[in-house]
């Protein structure tokens, strides 16, 4: 009985001390930001949206300036082709070239899908540091398909976030999220995001492939796949007006 004990007593100093280890959720979310984050970004991304029997791809191309302006313009196929999206901040705009109108979207309509995808235009428009709308704890660590991870979960400590909690796993030696879990605050289950294709880009670690699948439909989820990327690099301010969208 004795020996039992002490067996436990072991395990449980063992866990503490292990559990001590942990860097805390703010530097890990720091120095995903430093990877993940830059003043600008002009990147080509594929979008693959569908079913297993069906799929399109679409090809845009965006700009953007810190976490405040963002405009793409679809590239490919044909159908979409000069579709193009601008965000001012809490404003987003979208031209439709077949209309030749540009429609202003808000409220519920931000939760609408974009362009048939998993993505919402809500997940679209919300490019802000995690750090200013969530409390960061890292609750554990878990492997990857074989890289570790830490395990840092999200609380909001600001109403107007789209999901109340997020779980994110964090590769331990290159800070880039792996795999994220985001939910409703009931802790109902709604995206998930799984990420790879983990390269260096001007000196940081960034993802170019993710897979974003919305948790209540059916489906694969959407690919997308980054083609080409430039960070920090100047935009010229004419990009971020309404203008372009003409």
């Amino acid at each position: 009985m004795k020996t039992f004990k002490l067996s436990i007593f072991l395990i449980l100093v063992a866990t503490v001390a292990f559990g001590q280890n942990f860097p805390s959720g703010k530097t890990i979310l720091d120095k995903v930001d430093n990877n993940m984050s830059a003043k600008t970004r002009i990147l080509t991304a594929s979008m693959e949206v569908g079913t297993e029997r069906t799929k399109r791809t679409m090809v845009s191309k965006t700009y953007g300036e810190g976490d405040h302006k963002a405009y793409t313009e679809y590239l490919a196929p044909a159908r979409e082709k000069g579709t193009k999206m601008l965000k001012l901040d809490n404003q987003l705009w979208i031209y439709s070239p077949s209309t030749d109108r540009t429609v202003q979207i808000s409220g519920h309509m931000l939760r609408q899908s974009v362009m048939g995808s998993d993505m919402s235009y809500e997940d679209m428009m919300n490019d802000k540091p995690l750090l200013e709308q969530y409390k960061a704890e890292v609750t554990g660590t878990e492997s990857i398909e074989g890289t570790n991870c830490w395990v840092v979960t999200l609380t909001a400590i600001i109403p107007d976030v789209n999901y109340y909690t997020r779980k994110m796993w964090v590769d331990t030696e290159r800070f880039v999220p792996l795999k994220e879990d985001m939910f409703a605050k009931s802790g109902k289950l709604l995206k998930r995001i799984t990420f790879s294709n983990v390269q260096k880009v001007q000196g940081r670690w960034f993802p170019l492939s993710f897979v974003y699948k919305d948790m209540l439909k059916e489906g694969p989820g959407t690919k997308m796949t980054i083609q080409e990327i430039q960070l920090d690099t100047a935009i010229p301010a004419n990009y971020f007006n309404l203008g372009s969208l003409k």
